[in-house]
């Protein structure tokens, strides 16, 4: 898994750990003893940017599908 991991492209592996981290800290955020108006801006706000990550990537490989298409 670690080889197939390090085959890809700088850009995914960067959106990727990106992805990974603002989930984790989402996840953390959910669970924080802080006050909720302060749990649900900060769950809202990792969840936003996890969502936009994941959004981005998605575009960015279907973007290079259709170039690789478009070449042949």
């Amino acid at each position: 898994m670690i080889r197939r991991i390090r085959s890809f492209d700088r850009r995914t592996r960067i959106q990727y750990g990106l992805m990974l981290t603002f989930g984790l800290v989402c996840l953390v955020a959910a669970v924080a003893p802080v006050a909720d108006s302060i749990r649900v801006a900060a769950v809202a706000t990792t969840f936003g940017l996890t969502a936009g990550l994941w959004i981005a990537h998605l575009v960015q490989v279907l973007d290079g599908a259709a170039r690789r298409a478009a070449a042949r």
